[in-house]
């Protein structure tokens, strides 16, 4: 059974940081692009940043660049999603997804609806 579940959240100051996990479970995540995606009340659902399956290649939205970083684990089966210098504009829920109908698939999909298992999802909070 696929199953991805996030953890890391919390609430931290601005300017701090956090690593958030998705542990996967049911599948091996390296055949797989993973994303994180995050949801601020009111807002919809946004890409942050995916890795790719067959190359790691790291894709970031322009508002984390460079201070947000994505990395996988092979062997404990965990892709992590680094966020230094965090800001108010941060705090959301944050989800990993995943799209298991595209082994080996390159690049990431974009849209939300191309990914067919998500995490329960963690809050961030960044106070000001």
């Amino acid at each position: 059974q696929v199953q991805l579940v996030e953890s890391g959240g919390g609430l931290v100051q601005f300017g701090g940081s956090l690593r958030l996990s998705c542990a996967a479970s049911g599948f091996t995540l390296d055949r797989y692009a993973i994303g994180w995606f995050r949801q601020a009340p009111g807002k919809e659902r946004e890409g942050v940043s995916c890795i790719s399956s067959s190359d790691g290649t790291t894709y970031y939205a322009d508002s984390v660049k460079g201070r947000f970083t994505i990395s996988r684990d092979n062997v404990k089966n965990t892709v992590y999603l680094q966020m230094n210098r965090l800001k108010p504009e941060d705090t959301a829920v944050y989800y990993c997804a995943t799209d298991t109908r595209r082994q080996y698939g390159s690049g990431c999909p974009e849209a939300v609806d191309e990914y067919d298992y998500w995490g329960q999802g963690t809050q961030v909070t960044v106070s000001s």
